[in-house]
C-alpha cells in the first residue's frame, strides 16, 4: 500500500498521525504498532458505523487499527426526532458524544469525506488523506430539501433535529387549520416515519382539545405505506390513519411548494392549501460516493445483498447508502435496523478474513419496525425481507407494551457501560418472551 498520512484526534483528545504502512506518530515520535496489523476505515458515525466499529474491536486484537471518520462530534438518535416534534423529548436527551458510544481502542477522525479512491486504497477528507486495508462505507442518505422547489421555505421536517424542534415550536402556537404531511419523493429512510408523524400529530391535537379544528392529511407518491412490506401491511397502516380521521392521498407526484400561497402543487392534481406542513425532503447520496467508481446510475452503492461487498475489493457498504434489490424487484428499505444487521455481518466477515478464515457469515435480511400510534401505544412488526418471492412481514402487533419496548431500545442505544448492558439483556429477554429472536 502507498504510504499516506492524516492527523486526527482520538477519544482522549491526543493528536495522532496515521500512516497506512502501519505506524502511528504521536507529536513527532513514531510508534510502531505492528506491520502485520490491518487498518479498517469506517466512514460514518451513525448506526452502521458505530456497530461495525464496536463489533470489530471486540473481535480483533489491538494491533489492528479501527478508525471511524465522522464530520459531526455528536451522535443524534434519529428515531426519537418524532418525540422531539411533539415535546416528549428535548434535544439534549437524544444527543450523545460519539466517542462515548464507541469501545476503547477505536480512533475517531472528525472530518468530512470528500472523495473515495479504491484503486489507491485511499479516502480524501477535508483534513487529509487516509489509507486503508478494509473500507466500510456507512455514510447514510443525506437530506436534500433545497432540491425540491419551496421545501426549505415552507416545510418543517421531522427527519432532522432542527426540523423536529421547529415543528414543536410551531405546534405550540397552532390552533387549527389544514395540516399536511408530505412525502416529496422516494426513496427515503425510515418508511414508517411519515405515517408516525401523522398519527402523533393527531394525538397531540387531541390532547390539546383542538383536533376537531384540524384537517390532517398525508400526501405521497407511494401506492401504499411501507410498500416493500406488502399490500396487507400497507392497508393496515391506511386503516390506522383512517381510524383517526387522517386522510391518505396516494400516487401523487409533488412538483413544488408555493411558500407565499401555502400550497402544494402536484402533477395532474389540483393545488392543495395548507396551514402547517411537515415534510419528508428528497434524499441523496453524498457527493463523495456519487462521484466515486462505487456508485450505480442513481448514485447509491450496489452491493451483494448477502455479503455487502461492493464492486471493489475489500470495500463494503452498509445502511442507507447501500442499494439492495430484492427478488421481487423492490429495494430493501433504508432503515437503521438493516444497517445494524449489516454491520454485524461485515464486521464478522472482515474479522474472519483477517484471521485467515473463509467467512460464511451472511446478512439474512431480517428486520423490524415500530409504528407510533399515539396515546402511549405503538405497533411493532418484524419480518423476513429476503424471503422469496416477496418479503414475509406479518401484520403489526400493537399496544402500550410495544411503545415501552421502543423507549427501552432508545435507552439501550444511548446507554453506556454497565447500564447499556442491562438494557440489552432486558430487550433480548423481552423479545424471547414474545417469541422473537434478536441479536444486539
Amino acid at each position: 500500500m502507498t504510504k499516506s498520512s492524516i492527523s486526527y484526534i482520538d477519544k482522549t483528545g491526543m493528536p495522532y498521525l496515521i500512516l497506512a504502512a502501519g505506524s502511528v506518530k504521536i507529536e513527532n515520535q513514531i510508534m510502531e504498532v505492528g506491520m502485520k496489523g490491518k487498518t479498517i476505515l469506517i466512514l460514518g458515525g451513525g448506526v452502521g458505523g458505530i456497530v461495525t466499529a464496536n463489533s470489530l474491536r471486540a473481535k480483533l486484537p489491538e494491533e489492528h487499527r479501527i478508525i471511524v471518520v465522522e464530520k459531526n462530534t455528536d451522535y443524534l438518535y434519529a428515531p426519537s426526532f418524532l418525540w422531539v416534534m411533539v415535546g416528549w423529548r428535548r434535544p439534549k436527551q437524544i444527543t450523545k458524544s460519539l466517542p462515548k458510544l464507541l469501545s476503547s481502542g477505536i480512533k475517531v477522525v472528525q472530518a468530512e469525506v470528500k472523495a473515495i479512491d479504491p484503486s489507491a486504497q485511499m479516502v480524501i477528507t477535508n483534513t487529509g488523506n487516509l489509507g486503508y486495508d478494509y473500507l466500510v462505507i456507512a455514510l447514510g442518505a443525506s437530506l436534500a430539501p433545497d432540491t425540491f422547489p419551496g421545501f426549505s421555505e415552507a416545510a418543517l421536517t421531522p427527519y432532522d433535529l432542527d426540523g423536529a424542534v421547529g415543528l414543536w415550536s410551531s405546534l405550540q402556537s397552532f390552533n387549527g387549520g389544514r395540516v399536511a404531511v408530505l412525502v416529496s419523493s422516494t426513496p427515503y429512510k425510515c418508511p414508517a416515519a411519515p405515517y408516525e408523524t401523522a398519527l402523533l400529530l393527531d394525538d397531540y391535537f387531541r390532547k390539546r382539545g383542538i383536533r376537531e379544528s384540524c384537517e390532517l392529511e398525508v400526501y405521497t407518491p407511494e401506492t401504499l405505506p411501507m410498500g416493500v412490506a406488502g399490500t396487507a401491511m400497507g392497508k393496515a397502516v391506511v386503516e390506522m390513519l383512517e381510524s383517526k380521521g387522517i386522510q391518505f392521498n396516494p400516487q401523487l407526484k409533488p412538483i413544488e411548494i408555493d411558500p407565499q400561497r401555502k400550497e402544494l402543487h402536484f402533477a395532474d392534481h389540483e393545488a392543495v392549501p395548507f396551514d402547517l406542513l411537515a415534510g419528508v425532503p428528497p434524499h441523496k447520496p453524498s457527493r463523495a460516493v456519487k462521484e466515486s467508481p462505487l456508485a450505480n446510475e442513481s448514485g447509491w452503492i450496489a452491493v451483494n445483498k448477502r455479503t455487502l461487498q461492493t464492486n471493489q475489493e475489500n470495500v463494503y457498504a452498509i445502511g442507507d447508502i447501500a442499494a439492495i434489490t430484492l427478488t421481487n424487484g423492490k429495494p430493501l428499505p433504508k432503515a437503521g435496523v438493516f444497517a445494524e444487521g449489516q454491520a454485524h455481518t461485515v464486521a464478522g466477515r472482515i474479522s474472519e478474513e483477517i484471521h485467515g478464515k473463509a467467512s460464511q457469515i451472511e446478512f439474512d435480511g431480517l428486520g423490524f419496525c415500530w409504528i407510533e400510534t399515539g396515546s402511549g401505544s405503538a405497533g411493532f412488526a418484524s419480518g423476513e425481507f429476503y424471503a422469496e418471492p416477496d418479503p414475509i412481514v406479518p401484520l403489526p402487533r400493537s399496544g402500550r407494551m410495544w411503545h415501552w419496548g421502543k423507549i427501552l431500545f432508545e435507552k439501550y442505544w444511548l446507554g453506556e457501560g454497565f447500564t447499556r448492558g442491562i438494557y440489552r439483556q432486558m430487550l433480548i429477554g423481552g423479545a424471547k418472551l414474545m417469541g422473537m429472536d434478536i441479536s444486539l
